[in-house]
């Protein structure tokens, strides 16, 4: 299924709407919302719409959408749960939602090593290389505190989404949920 599908399409935590045009390329109708003014307005150049939004009180009417989608937001989100009922009561009947965010490696080794390498060298290294090296250990801290895959699925249906399913990238680390509304 490609955008094509969809009349309209939410994409919500968008930043400089990068996500958002690509989007678009495949017919949609796509709007860029995000919490944050500068980054939208860092995007400027994209040739999409863009609206500042908070994910927990979308400014926009019922059913406006025929798709939802955020990639690597929801888990930044004080309230995900109120989020995803919001996406689906701007998603019309038969809607899609699509979450793509980081999640729990499927091989319990590779997941200790991954959850290791989080809590220990990802501040380290960032502490040498970067200017802001909190937000490092804030991106460490917010993955591992993250629900799992089964457990967000729950929570997806919990908010009114239906046939919610999930598919695992790169061992888990990262998976995209979808569901209907």
């Amino acid at each position: 299924m490609t955008v094509v599908d969809f009349a309209s399409v939410l994409d919500l935590a968008a930043g400089t709407a990068v996500s958002t045009e690509e989007l678009a390329r495949s017919g949609g109708w796509c709007v860029a919302a995000d919490f944050s003014v500068v980054m939208l307005s860092t995007g400027k150049a994209r040739a999409v719409p863009r609206v500042a939004a908070d994910a927990t009180r979308l400014p926009f009417p019922d059913q406006a959408f025929d798709a939802v989608t955020i990639s690597f937001g929801l888990r930044n989100v004080v309230d995900h749960e109120t989020a995803l009922r919001e996406m689906a009561r701007v998603t019309r009947p038969g809607g899609r939602l699509v979450v793509c965010e980081f999640s729990t490696p499927t091989n319990p080794l590779f997941g200790t090593v991954y959850k290791e390498y989080l809590m220990q060298a990802l501040p380290r290294v960032a502490r040498a290389v970067s200017s802001n090296p909190d937000a490092y250990v804030y991106l460490a801290e917010s993955i591992r505190a993250w629900p799992d895959q089964a457990d967000l699925a729950r929570r997806i249906e919990r908010a009114g989404w239906s046939g919610v399913r999930w598919r695992n990238l790169t061992g888990g680390i990262v998976a995209l949920h979808a569901a209907t509304r």
